[in-house]
């Protein structure tokens, strides 16, 4: 089954700047997948590749298995928000969006849907012009979805939103993805990455630097899985048989080399009641900033 969103070896230089350097990822419905990195680092080169606003130098970059240019029904098929997405501040927010509605055969049922989806129902007749940063940023959320879309395309959704706001994002896209949908999600905000991603891409100076699921990369970056429960100790026992590295005693165990989901298998091959499972070590604040090198002052 192809994926989501494939990304394969792509590559864009600028004149002698190289700012996505053959970078390769994926992406599957039904996971929200964080893309990480520094500014500068080709998160937004990337996205914009991958929506076929710019063309790469070599590689590609696909939804679906189709270049997005080549796409027979683009809106269907992929929402995006960019730089917080566009529109004209003298427009209310329903009149935005019934006329990109209007453009892709759209019905204005689906506005107000989307307008009470965002929670933007009592500003829907307001300007736009005057809406807040993160206000802006859940109208073009509810742009993204017009065309209820199987896979979502998000640069920083978090910029401008408060607390409260940054939560409501966090259920928002966990929402989707349990809806079945695919969600690339770039992002500073790494304490939310942490409890909504599925999987992470770090990228440094337009290159890979770590992708894999969340839990792993928690588990190998100085930490480790935490396990506990009646039958850990027999549990610690075959993980060792295996070759995993594992350290602990009777009632607790740390596991070192192996994911949750790897954990989680054994486990359930084996019929074993265990209570906890659980990543426990460095934050991902701290493995980003050793993946990346990332020192000093704010960039």
């Amino acid at each position: 089954m192809a994926h989501a969103i494939e990304v394969a070896g792509l590559t864009k230089r600028f004149g002698p700047v190289l700012a996505v350097d053959d970078l390769s990822f994926t992406a599957d419905e039904g996971r929200v997948v964080g893309f990480l990195g520094p500014n500068g680092a080709g998160k937004t080169t990337t996205l914009r590749m991958l929506l076929g606003l710019v063309n790469p130098t070599s590689g590609r970059a696909v939804v679906q298995g189709t270049r997005y240019v080549e796409l027979g029904d683009p809106v269907h098929t992929v929402g995006s928000v960019l730089d917080g997405g566009m529109f004209h501040p003298g427009r209310s927010g329903r009149n935005h969006l019934r006329a990109l509605a209007k453009a892709a055969g759209i019905s204005d049922a689906r506005v107000d849907e989307l307008l009470q989806l965002v929670a933007l129902s009592d500003a829907a007749n307001r300007r736009a012009g005057g809406y807040s940063l993160g206000m802006r940023q859940r109208l073009g959320l509810a742009a993204a979805l017009l065309g209820d879309p199987k896979v979502l395309v998000l640069d920083e959704p978090a910029n401008g939103l408060d607390p409260q706001g940054i939560r409501w994002l966090r259920d928002f896209l966990r929402t989707l993805a349990n809806e079945g949908r695919a969600v690339l999600v770039s992002s500073h905000v790494l304490a939310e990455v942490a409890q909504t991603a599925d999987d992470v891409v770090v990228i440094n100076k337009g290159r890979s630097v770590a992708q894999a699921p969340l839990t792993e990369i928690m588990a190998r970056s100085g930490g480790g899985m935490k396990v506990a429960g009646p039958d850990v100790r027999r549990l610690g026992d075959i993980l060792h048989a295996a070759g995993a590295n594992v350290t602990g005693d009777a009632a607790e165990i740390l596991v070192k080399d192996r994911s949750g989901e790897q954990i989680g298998r054994v486990i359930a091959e084996h019929q074993l009641v265990i209570s906890e499972l659980a990543p426990t070590g460095s934050s991902l604040e701290e493995i980003y900033l050793e993946l990346t090198e990332s020192t000093g002052g704010p960039s």
